[in-house]
């Protein structure tokens, strides 16, 4: 079942729900500040997003299932749309579980249950200096640079991880715990381990379903930090906004 893509001159972001405990969240009305329109495609419904290259822009969100669990929907067919967007030049951004299957499907490796364990909580994201000039991340790598603490705190929950990137991929950030939190594949194509779009109540949802034995100490934890979350979730959104526009105005004048 596709999900239709609706006629419009607003530039459209395609976003991947893969778990329907894994919204858009905040990221919804960021996006719809910066002008463009978003078309909801529930893969663990059955939904399909169709050709990468009809596409503007490409959000895959995050889940509780693996980047190698074939038999969840849409989790094989998101692995070659991601391919394919990357290859394309579709701006891309996957989030968590979306920048794992990034990762594999452009030749990277994912470690399921990695051994350092769960990241929960609120992650220092830790700008590499190549982050600098990216055009997606720069503005927040460069903001952090310049600030004491030379990082960006976001919220995180996982505990698959990537273990190796794509081959050529530009490495943009670390953490303490596991070294891959943001990467981009080709020009256009970005991952981040990290959750950039999530509110604190939403990180509490997921840390009670998780069972997590400390699931109000990370929720204490992301509510202190979301007066810098917040604006910088909303940056990574518009930034994004701009470069699908940016396809979009390419597409139309094709």
């Amino acid at each position: 079942m596709s999900a239709d893509l609706p006629t419009t001159d607003q530039p459209l972001v395609t976003v991947v729900q893969l778990d329907e405990t894994a919204p858009l969240d905040r990221f919804a009305d960021a996006l719809d500040a910066a002008d463009v329109r978003i078309r909801l495609v529930r893969a663990y419904a059955g939904e399909d997003a169709g050709p990468a290259t009809e596409l503007d822009g490409l959000v895959v969100l995050g889940g509780r299932m693996s980047a190698h669990d074939d038999q969840e929907p849409g989790i094989a067919a998101t692995r070659t749309l991601l391919a394919d967007a990357a290859r394309h030049g579709v701006p891309t951004l996957g989030i968590c579980l979306g920048a794992q299957l990034l990762a594999v499907a452009t030749g990277g490796r994912v470690h399921v249950a990695a051994p350092p364990g769960r990241e929960s909580g609120v992650v220092d994201v830790r700008w590499r200096p190549e982050a600098a000039a990216d055009p997606l991340l720069g503005g927040l790598a460069v903001d952090a640079g310049e600030s004491d603490a030379r990082s960006t705190p976001m919220p995180t929950m996982h505990a698959d991880a990537i273990v190796d990137l794509p081959a050529g991929a530009a490495w943009l950030a670390a953490s303490r715990m596991y070294p891959y939190q943001a990467f981009r594949v080709g020009e256009r194509a970005w991952g981040v381990q990290f959750h950039p779009e999530a509110s604190p109540a939403t990180v509490r949802a997921w840390a009670l379903d998780e069972g997590d034995a400390d699931a109000e100490g990370v929720v204490a934890a992301v509510t202190a930090a979301d007066a810098e979350v917040r604006p910088a979730g909303t940056r990574i959104a518009v930034t994004f906004a701009d470069l699908v526009a940016r396809r979009a105005a390419d597409r139309a004048t094709v």
